[in-house]
């Protein structure tokens, strides 16, 4: 059973708004809450081009212009525990969206020592603080690449995760553990969400879509990996925030074992667009999208700027979510098609670049 969590007066933590997703959750929760304190945090870091968080963060200044729901924008770090400390006490956030993390499968190869500052210790931190200043939800993002080299497709939240091919995803896998234990021992309600493949505007440019566009847009060529033969569950941003905001209504319930203990209030959900694409389905959309908007020319010759080439380290060919549990709980399956996703990203980079 889920406990029912009224959004609206209440103060709410997101980590990691400016990031893509952060700052898409923000602005919805401005847009719909009729009171109460949104408060986002974030390092604002040069992973990628700070100017598309500031970006970001001036669209969410904006919405909190005409919104009723009070915006606290806190620059700093997960890993700083005095500031997070800091910030719990200051505001005693009702609910947590714990967003904040560092990102990417690739650059965990080349700069391990961030995914353990960010990814773990930052994760700790902020359990820590829900220890001392309980909270009534706790939701943190995890990831797909949990599943690591599962053969097995869909991949369910069932399914053994014991086996990261990344950094990045033995992090991800870690924050669950983390979660669980701190569920188990002092009843704080968490929910992890595995997310797969988000895409969107004014998305991370270190994904392949995004990437690609700038690529292709330069006159340059792509490469596609494992010659094409991948497939990706890809979902577009507004149904990430729909089903953050579904989750952050209704909290594990807190029970009691019959041993007397309580029994950890957690749970975890998969994410997922819910029908694997193909990747060279996904990039000739893509391509069709950016003539369509006009970030490429007419008469683009699409054959001539690709070139296959095999698998990279840390990738898997298929992600596929199996989402039945949050369709279940909350009664949502994410279900906004590539076509549309890649037109409203396409018609967006035309904005904001050209």
């Amino acid at each position: 059973m889920k406990q029912h969590i009224e959004l609206n007066g209440k103060t709410i933590l997101v980590t990691g708004s400016p990031g893509f997703i952060g700052a898409n959750l923000v602005l919805r929760l401005l847009r719909e809450m009729t009171g109460g304190t949104v408060i986002s945090l974030d390092n604002m870091n040069d992973y990628y081009d700070p100017a598309l968080k500031e970006y970001r963060l001036d669209l969410i200044e904006a919405a909190a212009q005409r919104s009723p729901v009070k915006h606290i924008f806190v620059k700093g770090s997960i890993a700083d525990s005095a500031l997070i400390d800091r910030v719990y006490a200051a505001y005693n956030p009702a609910i947590v969206v714990n967003l904040a993390a560092q990102a990417g499968v690739r650059y965990s190869i080349d700069h391990p020592d961030v995914y353990i500052e960010s990814n773990l210790i930052g994760f700790y931190n902020i359990l820590e603080a829900c220890r001392h200043n309980p909270v009534e939800h706790l939701v943190y993002a995890s990831s797909s690449s949990v599943y690591g080299g599962n053969k097995k497709v869909p991949f369910s939240t069932d399914d053994k995760v014991d086996n990261p091919v990344s950094l990045y995803a033995a992090t991800k896998k870690s924050d669950e553990l983390l979660a669980h234990s701190y569920s188990k021992l002092y009843n704080i309600p968490s929910t992890g969400l595995r997310f797969f493949t988000v895409y969107g505007p004014a998305g991370r440019p270190d994904m392949f879509y995004f990437s690609a566009t700038k690529t292709l847009s330069e006159g340059g060529t792509i490469k596609i990996f494992n010659y094409g033969n991948c497939k990706r569950d890809f979902t577009y941003v507004d149904d990430i925030v729909e089903g953050i905001v579904r989750v952050m209504q209704g909290a594990p319930e807190k029970a009691t074992g019959p041993d007397g203990l309580p029994l950890p209030p957690y749970a975890i959900y998969n994410i997922g667009g819910g029908t694997p694409e193909n990747l060279l389905d996904y990039i000739s959309t893509l391509q069709e999208e950016l003539v369509r908007a006009g970030v490429l020319p007419k008469e683009y010759d699409f054959e001539s700027h690709r070139q296959l080439v095999g698998m990279q380290p840390g990738d898997v060919p298929v992600t596929y979510a199996d989402s039945s549990g949050l369709e279940q709980d909350y009664g949502f399956t994410p279900s906004i098609g590539i076509r549309e996703g890649l037109r409203k990203f396409a018609e967006w980079y035309r904005e904001y670049y050209k």
